[in-house]
């Protein structure tokens, strides 16, 4: 397995559960890449879409985790028909596909793309996530007809919520 992960914005280095998984898989001689994607808290689309294609690329992954904003980078590149197909994409923790912040306001409208260039891919929610609600999680999970996991008091998925260390993903991506 070629792992990628993808983080959002600002990043997502330890406690973060995605720093957790790098380590993890990288534990059992996995080969994994997290880049730090340039300026992640001060993102601009076109940056983070020339720099991500490039090292999708170089690293050629055949499965993929996005963390928040990355998601919506995922659907950006994949509205542009610039990525390659992969056989497992994670979509966690995404944010509407509306979102109107300033610092991220490059990436937003963000529509949805025809394909998200994944033989398998997961969407992975929190009920009470401030950034997408429930019915916009499964609205997306229906126009590609993937599966939705929405996980109670979850929150963003991220350290603040207590995804540090998070047994279930690391099962997902392990599977064969």
């Amino acid at each position: 397995m070629n792992l990628l992960l993808l983080h959002g914005w600002g990043g997502s280095d330890w406690p973060h559960w995605q720093a957790w998984l790098a380590a993890e898989v990288a534990k059992d001689y996995g080969t994994v890449s997290f880049p730090l994607i340039q300026h992640p808290h001060y993102p601009h689309l076109n940056r983070w879409r020339k720099e991500v294609k490039a090292h999708l690329e170089e690293f050629r992954p055949d499965t993929v985790v996005c963390h928040s904003l990355a998601n919506t980078l995922w659907f950006h590149l994949a509205n542009r028909r610039e990525l390659t197909p992969v056989k497992r994409l994670f979509l966690v923790a995404m944010p509407s596909l509306q979102t109107k912040l300033d610092t991220i306001g490059s990436f937003y409208p963000c529509p949805l793309p025809e394909s998200l260039y994944a033989e398998e891919v997961h969407l992975i929610v929190g009920d009470n996530d401030p950034y997408i609600t429930v019915e916009e999680a499964e609205t997306i999970a229906a126009r590609y007809a993937i599966p939705l996991t929405v996980l109670p008091g979850a929150g963003h998925i991220n350290a603040e919520s207590g995804y540090g260390e998070w047994a279930w993903i690391l099962e997902r991506v392990n599977e064969k």
